[in-house]
């Protein structure tokens, strides 16, 4: 089977990426430095652990394995972080993806799906954001993947690198199967905090922000399921094999949650109050994202399937009853 580099394997979205790919017909070799990511999670082809920044390993992993394709995951990409410290982010995502980026280039491999983010967007307040939307980003996270966006294009001016760019929204639920799910620590994502505070594993989901300019005063985001938002990387991988172009298409569902609404759904799901409390907005939280893009359904044939909160909760509370790692 061909093998595709998967970079951050060993993470959240990167492992439901790789059990999609083994399933696709594709060995995925993970290349990961477990800082935020799991041993336990790679499952489904070889692991290679390093950093990015190591240009001999990679180089060492790409002579060895002839990937037909990258697929890039691994960045920092906690939001309040890179308020704080937006070096750690630049050194991070910019730099390490531009040592992967030329060692695909010098190793031939120049079919390249890339993790982007809608954060690259900013806060744009009552627009729904297609592929065309003005990006202005609010942080260093969505600044670093504008960043590799850009790096992106150059490449392919200069070596011929072909590249699809997913800016997907946010990414929730787990594998129907619970084989692999959301673990991170610290634990900074709404629905598995919300899942713990249900458990008693922390004293109370901690709401960021009541008084925003929405219906209920907090934060709208557009939810996708981690299996649909996976689905559509294996299809960019396709995309590139056929010859087709660079693209850049957003991964969302065009319908926003408010936060409440997210805990009263909880609520139904699991039939267990979900205890929460009031804290301050936190910087660079945007208002609303939401998705206005039809592009990945027109032209990669991507249909969201699992992409209701009721299934994403659903996913993600059996995977929180059943699954975890141990590093």
């Amino acid at each position: 089977m061909p093998h595709v580099l998967v970079t951050g394997g060993a993470g959240y979205i990167g492992s439901h990426a790789c059990k999609v790919l083994r399933a696709a017909g594709y060995t995925p070799v993970t290349f990961d430095n477990l800082s935020t990511g799991w041993a336990d999670a790679v499952k489904f082809g070889p692991l290679e652990q390093g950093d990015l920044n190591d240009r001999a390993r990679l180089d060492d992993v790409f002579a060895r394995y002839e990937p037909v394709a990258v697929m890039h995951f691994a960045a920092f990409s906690q939001v309040g972080e890179a308020m704080r410290e937006p070096g750690k982010y630049w050194r991070n995502n910019v730099c390490g993806s531009l040592t992967l980026i030329e060692a695909a280039v010098a190793a031939g491999c120049l079919n390249f799906v890339f993790s982007s983010t809608c954060a690259t967007y900013g806060d744009q307040d009552g627009v729904v954001l297609d592929e065309n939307s003005q990006q202005m980003p609010l942080n260093a996270y969505g600044a670093s993947k504008r960043a590799i966006e850009d790096i992106l294009t150059d490449f392919e001016a200069s070596h011929g690198l072909k590249s699809v760019i997913f800016r997907y929204f946010n990414v929730a639920g787990a594998d129907p199967e619970a084989e692999v799910g959301e673990f991170h620590q610290p634990e900074t994502h709404l629905i598995p905090l919300m899942l713990d505070a249900i458990e008693g594993k922390r004293p109370a989901l901690t709401v960021f922000g009541t008084d925003y300019p929405t219906p209920d005063g907090t934060c709208i985001r557009d939810y996708v399921h981690v299996m649909d938002l996976v689905d559509a990387h294996v299809l960019g991988v396709k995309w590139l094999e056929d010859g087709k172009g660079s693209r850049v298409f957003n991964l969302g569902t065009g319908k926003g949650f408010s936060v409440r609404e997210v805990i009263d759904q909880s609520r139904t799901v699991t039939n267990r109050e979900v205890p929460y409390e009031i804290g301050p907005r936190r910087g660079g939280d945007a208002v609303q994202l939401v998705s206005g893009s039809t592009r990945a359904e027109a032209e990669l044939g991507w249909k969201p399937k699992r992409s209701t909160m009721d299934a994403m909760i659903k996913d993600a509370w059996r995977w929180h009853q059943n699954g975890s790692y141990k590093g």
